[in-house]
């Protein structure tokens, strides 16, 4: 049985990654570290409320020595600065991941990035390159498994739905391409992000660190 601490519940993909450790028997509890409530009430649920993840050091008590970190928690580069954007992403994952790692180094940790983030730091593309900063530290950190899930297109499932109204009327114009959309390997949904996710805590021999949509979806199969 396992414990999980998720960041980004209240979002499409963190919804959908909740939804599936709550039906999977393995888990044992959830840890949900949250600005504002999900007002979600389960017997695996324990939610943890912090206004300012950097002060994530103040509520260590709470949090158990978990299994994982799922970090999925994440915010648009649309109007901020490289300097905004890097305290909000960058800045903000290191504090988790050395808080986790002081809890309990033998854990796996999983970040949810994107489709195109850049390891090399140097690329032209703001948002990539600090992307890629904040994979390349959590790699370096020292877990036991640390992975980097690089999602493109995902389609909703299971009544998540996206926080951002511009992507919410794209979803709902292509609803009806969704049975089609899901044949194609390139393309991802929020089901399979997370049985990917838990499948990748729970195993001991994968040798990648980097799962875009293809292999997210051979990962979330069942062997």
């Amino acid at each position: 049985m396992s414990t999980y601490i998720i960041t980004g519940s209240t979002g499409m993909v963190g919804k959908g990654v909740l939804i599936e450790c709550l039906d999977d028997s393995s888990v044992e509890q959830v840890i949900l570290i949250n600005r504002t409530p999900i007002d979600l009430q389960h017997p695996k649920i324990k939610e943890v409320i912090i206004k300012d993840f950097m002060n994530i050091e103040s509520i260590k008590d709470q949090l158990d020595a978990a299994d994982a970190c799922f970090h999925i928690m994440g915010v648009s580069a649309i109007g901020l600065s490289e300097e905004d954007y890097s305290r909000l992403t960058f800045d903000i994952s290191k504090k988790l991941a050395d808080v986790c790692f002081e809890l309990n180094p033998n854990m796996t940790f999983i970040y949810v990035s994107g489709t195109g983030t850049d390891s090399t730091e140097k690329g032209k593309i703001m948002w990539a390159r600090v992307k890629g900063k904040t994979e390349n530290y959590i790699l370096g950190k020292g877990f036991k498994r640390a992975f980097m899930f690089r999602p493109g297109a995902i389609i909703p499932e299971k009544g998540t739905r996206s926080k951002v109204t511009a992507y919410r009327i794209i979803y709902a114009i292509m609803r009806p391409f969704f049975p089609l959309l899901k044949k194609m390997k390139s393309i991802t949904t929020t089901t399979k992000i997370s049985k990917a996710m838990i499948r990748a805590s729970q195993s001991n021999n994968l040798k990648e660190k980097y799962f875009e949509n293809q292999q997210i979806n051979e990962l979330a199969v069942p062997l």
